[in-house]
């Protein structure tokens, strides 16, 4: 096929000043109909399951996924569809809503490092730590509330020192075998408007439709300005963002897909060698069952 991915376009390069207008929300499509997109989609689940398979064996690394992205963007069903065939046993998937008031009590990224995978496994990220310089950032309110000391609070410094903690937090994680991988999916103001109506039009989907989102829609430039700033300031070599054209749901998953496998790809896996005396014991083993 000719229009091959390459997650790398989608990339937030280190230092890079993000502008999401200058961003595609949709893209030439990596399918050429609904059958092989099937077809892709599948090929990708079976090389993560291998994949998974591998780091769960192998039990050196950890693989963190973060999905951030505006209402009706299609998070929920990209890690359902992508993640599919993935052993539930070496997957965790962490939604993050209001924090708790104990989590409140907390510095921000407590409730964070409580759900990290452990070696061997994948972890999700359903929204995270980084609401905290979003929908906070959007919501001064919400930074009151969490009752940081005074002199902490400045508009100047908050926002530069979450920027600075997020980096830092995922710089010792990749240290100690932990990789991260983080998603914002890109979509278009008038996309989430015809998803909207979906919500409302399908009894099925009426339970996802909340009257807040229509109020949140009302902040999107906010919104837009907040992502920009917080792409822009926490992309790594190590730990990069990338920008996931979302209009189209089917397309999204392959990206994703795609660069979640080439990232396990890269990883150095193999499955453990037995020792020369496990291997004979093995075999002594054999003999006994083959009686």
């Amino acid at each position: 096929m000719k229009n091959e991915i390459d997650p790398i376009k989608f990339q937030v390069r280190k230092d890079e000043n993000v502008n999401l207008k200058k961003r595609a929300t949709s893209v030439k499509p990596f399918y050429k109909s609904s059958k092989h997109y099937c077809e892709l989609i599948a090929q990708h689940t079976q090389n993560l399951a291998e994949l998974q398979s591998l780091l769960y064996a192998h039990n050196r690394y950890a693989l963190l996924l973060i999905f951030q992205a505006m209402d009706a963007a299609g998070k929920d069903s990209a890690i359902k569809h992508v993640m599919s065939g993935v052993n539930p046993q070496g997957c965790q998937v962490f939604s993050f809503k209001h924090p708790s008031p104990e989590e409140l009590d907390h510095d921000f990224l407590w409730r964070a490092v409580r759900c990290l995978p452990e070696r061997g496994r994948i972890g999700i990220f359903n929204r995270s730590y980084y609401e905290e310089v979003l929908i906070v950032r959007v919501h001064p309110e919400i930074l009151e509330a969490e009752e940081l000391p005074e002199e902490l609070c400045n508009e100047k410094n908050v926002w530069k020192g979450r920027f600075k903690s997020m980096r830092d937090f995922e710089s010792h994680l990749h240290r100690n075998g932990t990789h991260v991988v983080k998603f914002f999916l890109h979509v278009s103001k008038e996309e989430q408007r015809k998803r909207f109506l979906k919500r409302i039009d399908e009894p099925e989907k009426n339970w996802k439709f909340n009257l807040d989102d229509l109020e949140e829609r009302k902040l999107w430039k906010e919104y837009m300005h907040a992502y920009e700033r917080c792409l822009s300031a926490t992309s790594t070599a190590d730990s990069p963002w990338h920008i996931i054209p979302a209009d189209d749901k089917q397309n999204a998953r392959l990206i994703i897909s795609c660069t979640i496998r080439n990232k396990l790809k890269a990883l150095k896996m193999s499955y453990p060698q037995a020792s020369e005396e496990h291997k004979k014991e093995l075999q002594n083993i054999r003999k006994k069952l083959a009686k």
